[in-house]
């Protein structure tokens, strides 16, 4: 028989090995979180490679114009315009992406950013998205790095209709720093409100912000949308309201037809109190020539009339013919013409002045290879 210490001492040992076997409901309803979110996490990635020729044949290897050049940058020469990976998540009710990248278009886009403790190219040269979004019934919010809501383009190729970039695009944010509130108030309008650093930049330059703001519609075959910037871009005295409009249109007129239209208009205080007046307009097409072949075409002019965007007061002329071939779902191949003209000696040439720069010319004409495969 027994004892009673000797049973009290069995007893505890049974009740401990029966806690023992039991999960921990906290640590259980973390796992299950953490195994759900994990489930809705999604990798995305691609490489764009070009080959360029530029028949100016520049003496520094560079087409397009200072601070431009987010694609087919450099001439004579197979380059990476932009290799990317990331991940991302749906917001459920919360979201997040993370997308790095690298390449000539990569250090174009950021070369603007001012320097500061968190900030600069060399910080961010590597970062094309870091931003976190909640959603709740029609209304979504991000904050962080993000696409910018202005324009056509995306800054991946694959996503345009062309491979290189209008003047529309490269003079306006690719991308974007702030905080955006998205509402969906019917099934094809939208609207965004933003509060933003300011004109593609994560690191301010300023002590004023910039509000941002959409209004679009999504039909089955009209979308358009209508954009604008407010905020202080100078960095001295009274210098720098930017006020911008941007309107973009895309119509599908036939199963294999579309059409795009796009206009900006921007002014911006100068510290002389004057003000400084830009304005652009392009037209692009894209039919379907066969399920894997697609022809598109860009004309677009941009008058920077004062100079304040290009850096010389002049108009910039563009036309662009684009043969698309897509082999497989996930790589797309492009092979395009393209001419620019200004009204001013812009573009670099082949020839060198004394101090070695190249000797500017008013055309540029350009035929890239881009092969793109993204995931």
């Amino acid at each position: 028989m027994l004892s009673i210490d000797s049973t009290q001492l069995l007893l505890s040992l049974l009740l401990q090995q029966a806690d023992a076997s039991l999960p921990a409901p906290d640590a259980t309803a973390n796992d299950s979180a953490a195994t759900r979110f994990l489930s809705r996490v999604q990798p995305e990635g691609g490489v764009d490679v070009y080959f360029a020729h530029n028949f100016n044949r520049p003496a520094n290897k560079a087409s397009f114009l200072p601070g431009t050049g987010t694609s087919a940058k450099r001439h004579g020469e197979v380059s990476i315009n932009l290799a990317s990976l990331g991940l991302s998540a749906e917001p459920a009710p919360v979201g997040f992406k993370v997308l790095l990248g690298f390449g000539t278009g990569a250090e174009v886009v950021h070369s603007a950013e001012p320097e500061g403790v968190a900030s600069g190219p060399a910080v961010w040269r590597y970062v094309q998205q870091a931003s976190v979004s909640f959603a709740t019934g029609p209304l979504t919010l991000e904050a962080g790095l993000y696409p910018s809501h202005i324009g056509l383009e995306s800054l991946q190729s694959q996503l345009n209709w062309t491979y290189t970039r209008s003047w529309m695009g490269e003079y306006s944010p690719y991308y974007q720093t702030g905080l955006k509130g998205t509402w969906a108030f019917a099934p094809a309008w939208s609207s965004q409100l933003q509060v933003l650093n300011g004109w593609q930049t994560l690191g301010d330059n300023n002590r004023g912000l910039a509000v941002g703001t959409q209004v679009a519609y999504a039909g089955e075959r009209l979308s358009a949308a209508l954009n604008t910037f407010i905020g202080e871009e100078g960095t001295t005295g009274d210098e720098g309201l930017r006020l911008f409009a941007d309107a973009v249109a895309t119509f599908r007129v036939l199963p294999s037809l579309w059409l795009a239209a796009t206009a900006d208009v921007g002014t911006q205080r100068l510290s002389s109190r004057e003000r400084a007046n830009w304005y652009a307009a392009g037209l692009n097409a894209r039919v379907l020539l066969a399920e894997p072949v697609a022809l598109a075409a860009r004309v677009e002019a941009y008058r920077d009339a004062d100079g304040l965007m290009t850096g010389v007061a002049q108009t910039l002329s563009s036309g662009t013919v684009t043969l698309e071939v897509k082999p497989a779902e996930q790589l797309t191949l492009k092979l395009e013409a393209r001419h620019d003209r200004s009204t001013e000696a812009v573009f670099a040439g082949r020839d060198t002045s004394d101090d070695g720069s190249p000797v500017p010319k008013d055309t540029e004409t350009l035929v890239v290879l881009g092969a793109t495969a993204f995931f």
